[in-house]
Order: structure tokens, then sequence, then C-alpha cells
């Protein structure tokens, strides 16, 4: 009998989803004011962040005034 190696599919499918993944620059810019930002709950803040390749470390404070200074410039 012939020696067969198996990878089973679920392990296949988990190494090529890690080897394709790669950053996407969404198409829209957010449009938040201040505002919108300062009461904006921690878990929108990091799919925010995550939509737009930054990081997501830190208290929910820290990702507030990180997010407004990445998308908010003085006019």
């Amino acid at each position: 009998m012939e020696s067969v190696s198996v990878v089973p599919v679920k392990k296949a499918a988990m190494e090529h989803e890690e080897q394709c993944w790669e950053f996407q620059m969404p198409l829209h810019y957010p449009r938040y004011s201040k505002s919108d930002y300062e009461s904006m709950p921690g878990w929108k803040l990091d799919c925010l962040l995550n939509e737009h390749g930054l990081p997501v470390a830190g208290s929910v404070e820290q990702k507030r005034e990180f997010t407004i200074g990445a998308f908010l410039w003085s006019r």
C-alpha cells in the first residue's frame, strides 16, 4: 500500500486565509465630526481603525485620541 499524506480541509483553508490576507484601503474616507468620534463606542473605534489598517491597541481614550488625530485636520 502507498503512503499518502492528507491535510485536513479546515487546516488547509486556514493556512490559505492567513497567506492571502492583504490590506485593502477602504474606498471611502470616514466623515465623522469630532463630536462623533468623542461619543463613538469603543467597538466602533476598533472597527474603524481595523478597516484602515491602523493599530487598535490601547485604552478607549487612547484609541479615540488617535482616531481624531488620524482622521481630522484643522481647516
